[in-house]
């Protein structure tokens, strides 16, 4: 039997590399990532919850602010929106397959900065990604201690804010970030190409021109205005796990739909919503996703409102559906 030749010196890996390599678990197998049927979506089943890890409250808790944490981390490495929506989306997706137990949730985050600027064309060279996401962690956590020792000091201090590139520390760090980026690859089936409620926000514009919308004279003042609150639902709205329940179409429906009660708009000729909002057919899928919304938010001037009008509209769809089912007994009989 020939053997086989050695590999070349620049190519054979050192044995401390090869232990840690064997040592690693590998990423688990490849898998496209859908949203979950509303029906079926239950936050007691997301591994952190299910392990009992973390209560319901816990886990949303700990998406919002790594979110947050993710958000302002981009906006340090001056990326685009789109980037740091797209790494929200994916670091859902990771926790829904994932625990939080399992997983350090910072080194997770990081690596999904790093491939979502990747996936957007937007790139960063992993040592800026990680010094930026390293002081915003350690002056986060700076600022906690100075709320809770009264120290007023600790928080101007920059010690340690910055990493050496030639530490272990750093190198042990950067190796978990690259692991991190391949297994969030194969947990979310490589589908990287992802639609944000963002870009729908347009469609409240078309069912103005298109006289769908009552088109009184102060109605073309308040546009502006139905856009501006449009995005800050859609921004709210990427802080919680909707993107694991519905297609951003249906999400944009509703934020559309919360926008234009805020506004004090409604339909013209007597039509529903429903009938309008391209994306959904369905009151239920709104309500839900706007009351998880409005919970997020909390009490906000003006959300009590939106909620009252939203109940309102679901006790009325909710008197069709049973007169309807009524009449359709009725009719058999």
């Amino acid at each position: 039997m020939q053997r086989q030749p050695p590999p070349p010196p620049g190519n054979r890996p050192s044995n401390n590399t090869a232990m840690n390599q064997s040592q690693q678990k590998p990423p688990p197998p490849s898998r496209p990532f859908l949203p979950i049927a509303p029906s079926t979506f239950s936050e007691n089943d997301l591994p952190s919850v299910k392990s009992k890890f973390k209560t319901v409250v816990e886990e949303r808790s700990l998406r919002s602010k790594t979110c947050r944490f993710i958000e302002e981390a981009s906006k340090a490495l001056k990326l685009p929106p789109l980037t740091y929506y797209t790494a929200m989306v994916f670091f859902h997706r990771f926790y829904a397959v994932h625990s939080f137990e399992d997983k350090e949730r910072f080194e997770v985050a990081v690596a999904c900065i790093l491939l979502a600027a990747k996936t957007e064309e937007s790139p960063k060279k992993l040592v800026t990604v990680i010094q930026e996401c390293h002081k915003l962690k350690t002056r986060s956590a700076k600022r906690a201690t100075t709320a809770n020792t009264s120290s007023p000091n600790s928080s101007n201090s920059a010690a340690g804010e910055v990493l050496d590139n030639t530490s272990r520390e750093f190198i042990e760090l950067k190796e978990r970030i690259l692991l991190h980026e391949r297994v969030i690859l194969h947990t979310i089936g490589f589908e990287l190409s992802i639609d944000h409620p963002h870009k729908y926000i347009v469609e409240i514009e078309t069912m103005y021109r298109n006289k769908q919308i009552e088109t009184q004279p102060e109605n073309a003042k308040i546009m502006q205005k139905v856009k501006v609150d449009a995005h800050r639902f859609a921004n709210d709205s990427m802080y919680l796990p909707l993107c694991l329940q519905y297609e951003s179409k249906t999400i944009a429906a509703a934020i559309i739909y919360m926008s234009a009660i805020q506004n004090k708009l409604k339909p013209a000729g007597n039509q529903s919503w429903l009938e309008i909002l391209d994306g959904c057919d369905d009151f239920y899928s709104l309500f839900n996703i706007a009351k998880q919304i409005l919970d997020y938010i909390g009490e906000k001037k003006g959300m009590d409102r939106i909620k009252s009008e939203i109940e309102n509209d679901l006790k009325l769809i909710s008197q069709k559906e049973e007169k309807g089912e009524s009449d359709a007994k009725r009719q058999r009989r």
